[in-house]
């Protein structure tokens, strides 16, 4: 079988049927990929900084040899775990720049009967794409409201009915609070969260509104993009209200079933800025299992910050909607409505 050199655009069609194998260093894969890629290294972490440090002091000629001097052993290996683990022997294939590591990588697949399809320019071709989308005008509408309101619940079921929506705390394994990542996943790299959000952005339509949950700049310990946060700060927004009852039942039904050392040193980390009589009236009140005291006595300090957060958001166009007692549906109904009064 033979290469065949691909474009991005081409790339992107074709990886909706073809794995994706990503030729660079475990640690270059770690740091951020293209989602669902598999990681074959043809240099691993220290083999590539020999290589590189090589090419540094004596150029590309004693590197290459030095890298297939590496490598070479492994050559059957990686022939034999590749015919084992994609048995159709019909790849997509990357590495940094489209150059030699995925090059030897391709060689290697198609002397066994691999057809194999390179990318263009490599990993970097879609990191800049990546960038750019994550940075490119879009249609939002921010749904806001106090902890415990029900946002991240209300976005789903719009997704459901047909709305376009961005779930960041999603994509960010991240639920914005000091509690956020209790019984999560690891959060991922900040370049791997824009690669996962500029898939998202990808898949809307752009001349349709899509809904984005209200969130400060940091969501755990990623950033969003400046242009990004900036156009949420500018776009209209729907603010729900719930009553304080409300919303500490929805709050105990999701945090009361965590593990107690967890939920106390979430309360740990906010001890600067509720105090240590708050702290401990807090921390006494999850030992002792009474969630709705525990929560009440912590919405004080996030209602403060969310009236805060809520006074930088610079649109105009607000509209404000009181949820209690509502059913989801008839609450969804309301939503969608808002969004036709603000995008009429």
């Amino acid at each position: 079988m033979a290469e065949t050199l691909i474009t991005l655009p081409e790339f992107f069609e074709m990886r909706k049927t073809l794995p994706i194998i990503d030729a660079r260093s475990e640690g270059e894969f770690d740091q951020s990929h293209i989602p669902n890629a598999i990681n074959i290294p043809i240099l691993n972490n220290t083999e590539r900084v020999v290589v590189g440090t090589l090419y540094k002091e004596k150029g590309a000629e004693a590197a290459t040899l030095k890298g297939f001097e590496l490598v070479g052993p492994r050559f059957h290996e990686i022939q034999k775990s590749a015919l084992t683990e994609f048995p159709d022997k019909r790849i997509l294939i990357y590495c940094w720049r489209g150059g030699m590591r995925s090059q030897i990588l391709s060689w290697l697949l198609t002397m066994v009967g691999f057809e194999v399809y390179r990318l263009i320019g490599g990993y970097k071709t879609y990191r800049i794409h990546s960038f750019d989308l994550v940075r490119s005008k879009l249609n939002l509408i921010v749904l806001a409201g106090r902890t415990g309101t029900g946002k991240t619940v209300y976005l789903k079921l719009l997704k459901e009915k047909g709305e376009q929506i961005l779930d960041l705390e999603g994509l960010a394994n991240h639920k914005g609070s000091s509690f956020g990542a209790i019984g999560q996943a690891p959060q991922p790299t900040v370049e791997q969260f824009e690669n996962l959000l500029a898939e998202a952005i990808g898949k809307l339509d752009p001349n349709k509104p899509t809904w984005v949950e209200n969130e400060s700049r940091k969501i755990g310990r990623l950033i969003l993009p400046d242009l990004f946060y900036q156009q949420m700060l500018n776009a209209p927004l729907v603010d729900i209200h719930r009553s304080d009852a409300e919303r500490i039942k929805l709050i105990a039904s999701e945090y009361a079933i965590l593990p107690k050392d967890d939920l106390i040193q979430a309360v740990l980390r906010l001890k600067k800025k509720l105090g240590g009589l708050r702290t401990s009236q807090a921390i006494e009140a999850i030992v002792e299992e009474n969630h709705e005291d525990w929560i009440a006595n912590l919405l004080l300090y996030y209602d403060k910050a969310y009236d805060f957060d809520l006074d930088k958001h610079e649109s105009k166009q607000t509209i404000s909607l009181d949820l209690e007692g509502i059913s989801e549906s008839e609450a969804i109904n309301q939503l969608i409505h808002a969004r036709h009064k603000l995008f009429s």
